[in-house]
């Protein structure tokens, strides 16, 4: 959530992103381990004016927030012309394979043998981003296109459930529809909760969803089980997001202090989400 609330550009203080956080049972002693976490961890920066602690994302924050965008905020894949990328992974002193699997792992690549990760439609840039911050870029082995022409139906199916624990995922999207399907419904009815309510609700929502997405390769359609679930949360985590954008933007342009001021507007990338949010 506190990176969620640094996106909008410029260094936000600490002091706003308590604020809107307080109402969740969020105190400013939680904010602020968050944040020591992740300046730790390279994923923001800190500039102090005066008494007040000011935060940036770090240029290795924004490659990190930038592979997991298109998880959480595009549609369903139905476009595949049936190849795969392959990344291998030598036995080579430069790569830890526990780390570079994880961290594949997290734009949607499979394990489909030792040292050999899969993915059918991966984000490229993710892949060549993730590999340069791994540093293993030069000394692993990619195969883009690949084949599978060759390989039975029933092979492939049996490849991809031990892959992706689709089951799981399948479940935790019905619990998310479960849980805010009934919300949308009141939304509809209006009206609309307060400004500060919309960002809360709004937060809380993408919160639960990118628990979910971050664990979803996002497989092509023709690979997924019929009537999958992702599908219609995503429809639903989209109509949400809609109703509250307006009143929530609204709020955290006036409540979020930078720098220079207010937070400056969304820009084109952010509206861009969901395939398009004007």
């Amino acid at each position: 959530m506190v990176i969620y609330l640094l996106l909008g550009g410029g260094a936000v203080w600490l002091g706003s992103i308590i604020n809107i956080l307080e109402p969740l049972g969020i105190n400013a002693r939680h904010v602020r381990t968050a944040v020591s976490r992740l300046n730790k961890d390279n994923w923001i920066s800190p500039n102090q004016i005066g008494r007040k602690s000011y935060y940036n994302i770090t240029i290795s924050g924004q490659r990190r927030f930038q592979n997991a965008t298109p998880q959480i905020y595009d549609g369903s894949r139905s476009d595949w012309d049936q190849k795969w990328t392959l990344v291998i992974l030598p036995d080579n002193q430069n790569i830890n394979k526990d780390i570079a699997i994880k961290e594949l792992g997290w734009i949607g690549f499979g394990k489909i043998a030792k040292g050999i990760m899969a993915h059918p439609l991966p984000a490229m840039l993710s892949l060549e981003r993730t590999l340069d911050l791994l540093a293993i870029r030069d000394d692993v082995i990619i195969l883009h296109k690949a084949s599978h022409e060759l390989t039975t139906s029933s092979a492939l199916d049996v490849m991809v459930k031990s892959c992706w624990n689709l089951e799981e995922l399948s479940l935790k999207y019905r619990k998310f529809l479960e849980r805010f399907k009934p919300l949308y419904d009141a939304l509809c009815l209006g009206p609309l909760p307060s400004a500060m309510d919309c960002v809360l609700i709004r937060l809380l929502m993408i919160h639960e969803y990118r628990k979910i997405l971050l664990k979803d390769p996002r497989l092509p359609d023709i690979l997924m089980p019929p009537h999958w679930e992702g599908n219609s949360a995503y429809l639903l985590c989209r109509d949400i997001y809609l109703l509250l954008l307006e009143n929530s933007e609204h709020y955290l342009n006036c409540s979020m202090e930078t720098e220079t001021g207010t937070l400056p507007p969304s820009d084109a990338e952010f509206y861009s989400r969901f395939g398009g949010l004007r």
